[in-house]
C-alpha cells in the first residue's frame, strides 16, 4: 500500500511540475512578446529607444555637438527602415533599404553630419539619398538640403516619405549624383553617402568657399576613408577621418 501511495504521490508531483513548466514557458512567451510589441507599435518606445541610440552609441562614442545630438534624439529613425526591420531601427549598424543601398550606422550619420559643422543659414547638398534619413537629419540643422538619388524606386519612396513627414525644406532629385546638383550651387556644405573611388571635381566645384565636403572614398568591397574636404578661396584642403565601409557611388563617368 504504501508503494502505491509513493507511486501516486510520484505521479501528482511530475504532473504538478509539468503544469508549473507550461504556465512558466506561457508566461516567458508572454513576457518576450510584451517587450517585442512596443517596439512596433509605441512611439513612447520608439522614443525611448532613440534617446537609448543616442546615448550610448553617439554621445558616449565621441560626438559633442548639441544641435546634432539633439537632431538624432528627435528624428523618427524607424520611419526611415522597411517595415520588417522595424524592431531593428535603432540598432548600432546599417540596415537594408532595397536595391542594394542601405541606411547607414547611426553614429556614422552622426560623426558625418558633426564634421559638416552644419549653420540654420546653410544650403547643403547630399549625394545618396537612400531612405531619406540624412536628409532628415540635415534638415533641422540647416535652411535647405538638395538631395540626390540614381535609384528611381527609392527617390521615389524617399521624397514621398520626407513630404509625409513634413520635411518642406528638402529637395529631391533622381539623378546621377556624382555630378552635383550644379542648379542650386554653391553648397556651404557637402555630404555624400555613398564611396567614389576618388573625389568627384564637379563636386568639389559646387562647394561655397568656406564651404566643406565629407565624403568616404575608395575601391567597393574594400578599406574605404572618410575624408573631410575644406574650400578655402583657390586652395582646397583634405584631411583623413577615419576607415569606414559605405555601398559604392554608382554614378560618374564610364
Amino acid at each position: 500500500m504504501g508503494r502505491v501511495l509513493t507511486r501516486r504521490w510520484l505521479v501528482a508531483a511530475l504532473a504538478l511540475a509539468l503544469i508549473v513548466g507550461l504556465l512558466g514557458a506561457a508566461r516567458y512567451v508572454s513576457q518576450r512578446g510584451a517587450e517585442r510589441a512596443p517596439a512596433a507599435h509605441s512611439e513612447e518606445a520608439y522614443r525611448k529607444a532613440r534617446l537609448q541610440m543616442v546615448s550610448t552609441q553617439i554621445r558616449d562614442m565621441g560626438v559633442a555637438d548639441r544641435d546634432v545630438l539633439r537632431t538624432m534624439e528627435s528624428v523618427p529613425r524607424h520611419a526611415f527602415v522597411p517595415s520588417e526591420y522595424l524592431d531593428r531601427a535603432y540598432g548600432d549598424h546599417p540596415l537594408p533599404i532595397g536595391y542594394g543601398q542601405t541606411i547607414s550606422q547611426p553614429y556614422i550619420v552622426a560623426v558625418m553630419t558633426e564634421l559638416l559643422d552644419p549653420d540654420p543659414t546653410d544650403r547643403v547638398l547630399e549625394v545618396g539619398t537612400g531612405s531619406g534619413y540624412q536628409a532628415a537629419i540635415l534638415a533641422d540643422l540647416v535652411a535647405e538640403v538638395y538631395t540626390i538619388e540614381i535609384v528611381p524606386e527609392l527617390c521615389a519612396q524617399a521624397g514621398e516619405r520626407l513630404d509625409a513627414l513634413g520635411y518642406e525644406n528638402v529637395h529631391t532629385l533622381c539623378g546621377d549624383g556624382y555630378y552635383g546638383w550644379e542648379e542650386h550651387a554653391p553648397y556651404d556644405g557637402i555630404i555624400v553617402t555613398c564611396a567614389p573611388d576618388h573625389i568627384p571635381q564637379p563636386l568639389v566645384n559646387q562647394l561655397a568657399d568656406g564651404g566643406r565636403m565629407v565624403i568616404p572614398v575608395g575601391p567597393p568591397g574594400s578599406y574605404q576613408v572618410l575624408w573631410l574636404i575644406e574650400r578655402d578661396g583657390d586652395e582646397i584642403r583634405s584631411e583623413r577621418v577615419m576607415g569606414v565601409v559605405f555601398v559604392p557611388l554608382t554614378g560618374g563617368p564610364h
